[in-house]
């Protein structure tokens, strides 16, 4: 009863943010505000394409839709409140907002990782057995692939979440954070969490070391098989149909290692930097990755920047 009622004393939570620093807020909500909109322009474009023309309707470019929807919700569930927060000198959420935007934005991220490892499997099936191709990877198959990926995310996320948000919070709702970043937000309990530790352990192996160790698998397969090809222009060829998907992935889990796995500094002032560092390497792995990967795509994939040009010269005709 008196945890219930410790729990019920928090009604918001307080992101910090960059309150430390006002003069880098105006400059990063213009930053930000535009890095969105580029967000929404580029995966919108994404996704227009791969529904709108019929040659990119195959798995690899499925999996590419999926990636750029995920890349939008991911960054709403986020962008939103953080440009607020820059504009509003007592940045505050509430108990339910900060719940649910928890579990939209863990959600997204687990299924962005599973995702990922999808598509090396399926750029594995197409170099390595390309004759096999059509049946292993066919619309009954990477169609339920893409469904499985959204259920576990949010399986997971709703176990995680439902798991923080009732712990007792015993008055301290200071989040040092920009959002209601799951980490940051179990500081503040004041109750044992060893339960969300090993279960965010168990998450952990599940949605980054599986998928990880899939694409490790995966690209030794490939790069086998590329080696093996007789022709330079044939090795060429068949290393590009795969070069956009690991710059993705080296983006990707390599921002997320750099924020987690770098050591901390015990020294105050060198605290003080590094806790500045730390958040806007969060920033960068929340807004700039999700920016970078339609241009990725559409810079290194002859079809994808053929079908953009397609639907451009539509839309002039038509106006």
């Amino acid at each position: 009863m008196e945890s219930a009622n410790q729990t019920a004393s928090v009604t918001e939570f307080i992101l910090l943010g960059l309150s430390a620093h006002p003069k880098l807020e105006k400059t990063f909500f213009v930053l930000i505000l535009l890095t969105y909109l580029v967000i929404l322009l580029g995966n919108g474009v994404l996704i227009l394409v791969t529904i709108l023309d019929s040659r990119l309707h195959t798995p690899m470019y499925f999996f590419l839709g999926n990636l750029s929807f995920l890349d939008i919700c991911y960054t709403t569930s986020s962008v939103p409140l953080i440009l607020d927060s820059f504009l509003t000198p007592r940045k505050t959420i509430s108990f339910s907002a900060c719940a649910v935007q928890m579990f939209l934005s863990f959600a997204m991220g687990a299924m962005e990782c599973v995702l990922l490892g999808m598509m090396a499997f399926d750029r594995y099936v197409a170099i390595c057995n390309p004759l096999r191709y059509p049946i292993v990877m066919s619309k009954a198959v990477y169609v339920p692939m893409a469904a499985g990926s959204w259920a576990a995310g949010c399986a997971a996320s709703m176990v995680q979440t439902s798991l923080a948000m009732r712990l007792p919070f015993c008055g301290d709702n200071v989040i040092n954070h920009f959002t209601c970043e799951i980490l940051a937000v179990l500081k503040l309990a004041c109750a044992d969490i060893s339960i969300n530790v090993i279960s965010m352990g168990v998450t952990n192996v599940i949605f980054l070391v599986v998928p990880v160790l899939l694409i490790f698998v995966s690209y030794i397969f490939i790069l086998t098989t590329i080696l093996r090809i007789p022709s330079a222009e044939g090795r060429k060829k068949a290393f590009s149909t795969c070069a956009t998907h690991l710059t993705v992935v080296v983006i990707f889990y390599g921002t997320i290692l750099f924020m987690y796995g770098k050591p901390k500094s015990k020294d105050p002032l060198g605290a003080d930097k590094q806790d500045l560092a730390d958040k806007l390497t969060s920033l960068f792995y929340g807004v700039v990755t999700p920016m970078l990967n339609p241009v990725i795509y559409s810079l290194r994939n002859k079809d994808v920047k053929a079908a953009v040009r397609n639907l451009v010269s539509q839309k002039c005709f038509i106006w």
